[in-house]
């Protein structure tokens, strides 16, 4: 997983409230194991309109959505959150999020921000014309015009993103503490060696 300290560009003026994982990514997209071109059916239904947001010339390939309430609702699907990250979305702007959704975007190195609605308006109307600027390390979102607004985040999961450490990577950076572990472990309790086979 890739660090993540900030994300700056165009922000796509979504704003669609109750946008359940369905909508972000169809079910019968679901078959494939690879997360690789999810970008093709992310907003699927939508991009049928060939006036959508997410193939504009404007906002292809912007790095932040902004979004309505209970954005991610519906199935527990992680496929919605590699598809948005397929698409080149870094972070997620909305006044909520559904759990699970917020959870797997987590997973998958992307940032959730959650911002009341009167500073998802005025973001809304900002990224019509300009850019958007997120900073992790101070948490706050900032706009050319001197907006500024901040967000919470859980403090775990601000270590993950700024880290880059996924389940994995966390894993990895204890690697002398779990070695030294089962070291200690194999020397006092030699019983639990019974039938490996060393490397």
């Amino acid at each position: 997983m890739e660090p993540l300290k900030q994300v700056e560009g165009r922000a796509i003026p979504f704003g669609a409230k109750n946008v359940d994982t369905d909508v972000i990514i169809p079910a019968h997209w679901l078959k494939t194991i690879t997360r690789e071109g999810m970008s093709k059916g992310a907003f699927e239904t939508l991009r049928q309109d060939p006036a959508n947001l997410f193939d504009s010339e404007t906002f292809k390939g912007a790095p932040i959505l902004i979004a309505g309430d209970n954005f991610g609702c519906g199935s527990s699907r992680e496929h919605a959150a590699w598809a948005l990250m397929d698409l080149g979305i870094k972070a997620v702007i909305a006044p909520s999020f559904s759990d699970i959704f917020s959870g797997n975007a987590f997973k998958n190195g992307i940032l959730t921000v959650v911002l009341p609605q009167a500073a998802i308006d005025r973001l809304m109307d900002v990224a019509q014309t300009d850019p958007v600027h997120i900073d992790l390390e101070s948490q706050t979102v900032t706009t050319p015009f001197q907006d500024r607004f901040t967000f919470e985040i859980d403090p775990f999961r601000k270590h993950c993103l700024l880290g880059g450490l996924d389940e994995v990577g966390l894993t990895l950076a204890r690697d002398e503490a779990i070695s030294a572990y089962e070291n200690e472990a194999g020397a006092t309790m030699p019983w639990l060696n019974k039938g490996v086979v060393a490397a």
